[in-house]
């Protein structure tokens, strides 16, 4: 019997993806891996993040969605923080990395950026058109 849990996520740029989870301390593996779980099953991921302890934790490309989903075996969550946490921080850096590359896109440029007590990110851009 599969212990395996997928979690829906809005996360659909590769790009922004990776970069969320290496400012979050993770190394991904890349193309299709298979991700560990209770008793040595596995599931085929895109995005591969081994752990040395617990189940792995992956990411799907779910084509329906358009987006990827967190795969792994939450009984085997070993993380410092709960999967809802781990969540919420990764779609922040997410979503940070999705502004500064829709800003560059469009010709802005990041002039202040500060992260405040509550965890919070503010970001200054500025443009200059002539």
């Amino acid at each position: 019997m599969s212990h395996f849990s997928t979690v829906k996520t809005e996360l659909k740029d590769r790009a922004a993806l990776l970069d969320a989870l290496r400012d979050l301390g993770h190394e991904p593996e890349l193309g299709e891996r298979p991700v560990r779980g209770y008793r040595g099953q596995t599931v085929l991921a895109e995005l591969a993040l081994p752990q040395t302890e617990g189940g792995d934790i992956g990411f799907r490309w779910n084509q329906e969605s358009g987006s990827y989903e967190l795969v792994t075996d939450l009984d085997l969550w070993k993380q410092p923080i709960p999967v809802e946490r781990f969540l919420a921080q990764l779609t922040q850096r997410y979503a940070l990395h999705t502004i500064l590359a829709a800003s560059t896109q469009e010709g802005f440029q990041v002039s202040e950026q500060s992260q405040h007590t509550d965890g919070s990110i503010e970001l200054v851009v500025t443009r200059w058109d002539s």
